[in-house]
């Protein structure tokens, strides 16, 4: 009998089922992950020339703007980085591997830079503040895929190179499209669990003082009516949480300790019973790394610069914080600067180094890899 063109064959007496597109395409991100990061390039690059052309203000910080020449140097790097990526699909001299090495190593700071801002506008959005710049809200959030992408093209030339499978980074045989093999739940190493607690402690100088301007009291030169002034025109959520003693911010960094302690113990890899109807089922790898990596970078960034610029500051080496909102005096304000980059950075390390270890203790291989590791297969 004669199949019909137009008829798909079906499957023999034993053989498995096709599987749908939906489930075989994440499998397969090795191969488009150039092709979309190149797309994001070229839009990327339109975006940013149009506004420059248009002279749209795109806030890097509540008080700096990108100036047109950087909006045009970043749309170039923008092209390079599309072209590199898209050079990573097919085999390399070795002129070519260090001419890509050389574009990721430039354009994954520099559009990591460019999201450091994203965890205070997720601040703000959850605490229905608004966002302040639309503008600069979609500038971040091109800046957060395009990091995002590029990662995954590092990683996976990265494996090419070394022989491994691109996808899991193993050594097998197969185009590694198939199901994967995860290893079972566990805890982060001791010394890690040690390093991420002593940065998480970073937290505390800036949550006090916080709490006690929301419950009422006085520190560092800022009274409880011109806190309560200052932050008059918050949503409702934040005035509602205000009036029980809990600033967002804070509430923020909770969400964020939540974070890191679930990339450390095993309730972070199979959901536990408080999940009700998700008990016992894995966590999918992304979920907790996805936010702890985006949320890690810009922290860190930001902790670091707080931290250097206010002793150097208070010693004279860079202009004197000026009294700013409801701080009345310019060591108050200095000292809630220093507070902030422990906390900001202590918070962003500690995500850095606890996603490390989740990466590595959840880091999932093919199937087949399994498979050929058996001995007489």
């Amino acid at each position: 009998m004669t199949v019909s063109a137009q008829t798909p064959a079906r499957p023999g007496p034993g053989l498995p089922s096709p599987e749908p597109g939906w489930r075989t395409w994440p499998r397969r991100w090795p191969r488009w992950a150039p092709h979309a990061t190149a797309a994001w390039g070229v839009g990327y690059a339109a975006v940013q020339v149009v506004w420059a052309v248009a002279g749209t203000t795109v806030p890097w910080s509540p008080h700096v703007a990108y100036a047109p020449g950087v909006q045009l140097a970043l749309a170039a790097l923008a092209l390079l980085a599309a072209g590199g990526c898209l050079a990573t699909s097919r085999p390399l001299a070795r002129r070519g591997r260090v001419a890509v090495a050389a574009v990721l190593a430039v354009a994954i700071p520099v559009f990591g830079m460019g999201m450091a801002s994203l965890p205070a506008y997720v601040v703000t959005l959850a605490s229905l503040s608004g966002v302040e710049s639309a503008t600069g809200f979609a500038h971040v959030l091109l800046n957060t895929v395009g990091l995002a992408l590029l990662l995954l093209v590092g990683v996976s030339h990265r494996r090419r190179l070394r022989g491994r499978c691109p996808r899991c980074g193993a050594g097998h045989t197969g185009d590694g499209s198939g199901p994967l093999v995860h290893p079972p739940a566990s805890v982060a190493s001791r010394r890690t669990r040690v390093q991420v607690y002593l940065l998480m402690s970073g937290l505390l100088p800036w949550a006090v003082v916080k709490t006690v301007w929301t419950l009422g009291g006085d520190a560092l030169s800022v009274t409880a009516e011109k806190w309560r002034a200052e932050n008059e025109g918050g949503s409702g959520v934040a005035k509602a949480l205000a009036s029980v003693g809990i600033d967002v911010t804070v509430l923020a960094a909770l969400a964020g300790i939540f974070l890191l302690l679930g990339l450390m113990y095993p309730w972070g890899q199979v959901f536990p019973r408080w999940t009700l109807l998700l008990t016992g089922r894995r966590v999918p790898r992304l979920l907790p790394l996805l936010p702890a990596w985006l949320s890690a970078i810009g922290l860190s960034v930001y902790g670091v610069v707080l931290v250097i610029y206010a002793p150097l500051s208070a010693a004279g080496v860079l202009p004197r914080i000026k009294p700013d909102g409801a701080f009345t005096s310019s060591a108050g304000i200095t000292w809630m600067v220093l507070f902030g980059g422990l906390a900001f950075g202590g918070l962003g390390f500690g995500l850095i180094a606890a996603a490390r270890s989740y990466a590595a203790r959840t880091r999932p291989v093919c199937a087949i890899a399994a498979t050929d590791a058996v001995p007489g297969n």
